[in-house]
């Protein structure tokens, strides 16, 4: 499967001042999958090591933490030669070995002609910050599950692709296509963007296998839970993972400790959810008091919602049946549009630095999302039916009046005076420039 970050790792294999790479991202995301393909393609030689299935190359980087020896002994080990002009050399599964990520140091400061690029859950390097944690001397980036886009090019609808990201104004999409990007999107929200679960919807179209696979990766999520959090965490993060979709499918979707168990409070969890948001696993939305910049400095920290990484898990988290989601409209009836609204939260996050902000007027309105760019500050509202404005809205207008309101809906892209529409489907060409500009 063809991923964005591929653009990525070609600019970082093309900067002067190139330093090792470290590949983040919740496990399953397909980092490995990701550099391997790079350096398949972009590379004459690719040696691979994995830190986790092959604890007995540790040996190698705790003998030396010399860039050159290290590079010696693992040319005898794996009876192989390392040209530093053609050869990429990938650490998998890195923060496995303290002495192999502190090694990135060293390789950053005495051998920059190598590529080094090394992959790690977050689940595990967040562990190992404060053990040697090389900062400042590597190049991160990051890895997220499939989006719509990339979904689309996985099974093969590469002409629609075109046709999405050529659109530079906002107009109404021939109807036809509207329609079909907006079917392909409801099974999107249903598979979700976890690799494994996307290539299998490839190869047979069977939502049942799709649910098994999301099944046994929030069971592996679980698992991980247990094997890196610290003991005192572990039964509150579980439940805060099983509470997610309950407190998402509420009206008023700020998280609601309750939900958890009668008697929760917040700094009971506090450290949970950290770990989570860590883990790259879930999202954080803060409610602010006023939508000023800088933003951070109006949010309350007491009052936020939590949204899934991936709309699929959620989904799956949720039992949610896939002729909920795939047949008719029963998607904008059921579960009170928490997958349409997680699927924002979890598209906003990426380009944001995984900081959301939604906006609250005591019980009378809610902004789901407040985005800010081009050095202003817009009001999203999400909408999982075909209404017309939302009172919301208009009560955000009347106080703020800001340049434009943006609305997230099934409806075709148009805007009507200083109301955008954006179809869900083109979440990832927002903001669009007006037809004047």
């Amino acid at each position: 499967m063809k991923r964005n970050i591929f653009k990525e790792l070609i600019t970082w294999q093309h900067q002067q001042d190139r330093k090792p790479l470290v590949l983040l991202g919740a496990r399953q995301v397909g980092k490995t999958f990701s550099l391997k393909q790079f350096g398949k393609e972009c590379f004459d030689h690719v040696l691979y090591i994995n830190l986790e299935s092959e604890p007995k190359v540790h040996d190698l980087f705790q003998s030396t933490l010399d860039p050159r020896k290290i590079i010696k002994n693992l040319e005898i080990y794996y009876n192989t030669t390392v040209d530093p002009k053609t050869t990429l050399i990938i650490f998998d599964e890195v923060q496995e070995s303290k002495e192999a990520l502190i090694s990135l140091k060293y390789f950053c400061e005495n051998a920059p002609e190598f590529f080094i690029a090394a992959a790690g859950s977050l689940l595990g390097l967040k562990t190992k910050r404060s053990k040697g944690f090389p900062v400042g001397k590597v190049n991160f980036l990051s890895l997220y599950p499939l989006s719509f886009f990339e979904y689309l090019e996985a099974l093969g609808e590469h002409k629609l692709l075109d046709y999405l990201q050529s659109i530079t104004v906002i107009e109404p999409l021939q109807g036809l296509l509207h329609e079909k990007a907006h079917e392909l999107l409801k099974t999107y929200l249903y598979v979700g963007g976890m690799p494994e679960a996307v290539k299998k919807y490839v190869e047979n179209k069977n939502l049942s296998e799709v649910r098994k696979i999301q099944d046994d990766i929030n069971r592996a999520y679980e698992f991980d839970f247990a094997k890196h959090a610290p003991v005192e965490l572990i039964s509150r993060i579980t439940e805060i993972w099983h509470s997610l979709p309950k407190n998402l499918a509420k009206e008023n979707k700020k998280f609601i400790f309750s939900a958890i168990r009668e008697g929760a409070r917040a700094r009971e969890y506090d450290a949970a959810i950290q770990w989570l948001l860590d883990a790259g696993l879930i999202y954080r939305a803060v409610n602010i008091t006023a939508p000023k910049i800088p933003l951070p400095v109006y949010g309350d920290s007491n009052a936020f919602k939590l949204y899934l990484n991936d709309v699929g898990l959620l989904g799956a988290l949720s039992n949610l049946e896939s002729r909920t989601v795939v047949q008719g409209n029963e998607l904008f009836t059921e579960f009170k549009g928490a997958l349409t609204e997680n699927f924002v939260a979890s598209n906003l996050a990426k380009r944001c630095d995984n900081k959301l902000y939604y906006w609250t007027s005591g019980n009378t309105a809610e902004i789901d999302f407040i985005a800010q760019h081009g050095g202003k500050i817009y009001p999203i509202e999400v909408k999982s039916g075909q209404t017309g404005r939302k009172k919301s809205l208009q009560v955000y207008d009347e106080r703020y009046h800001p340049a434009l309101l943006e609305r997230f809906s099934t409806m075709n892209l148009r805007c009507d005076g200083r109301l955008c529409n954006y179809p869900l489907y083109l979440i990832e060409r927002y903001p669009l420039k007006l037809n004047d500009e």
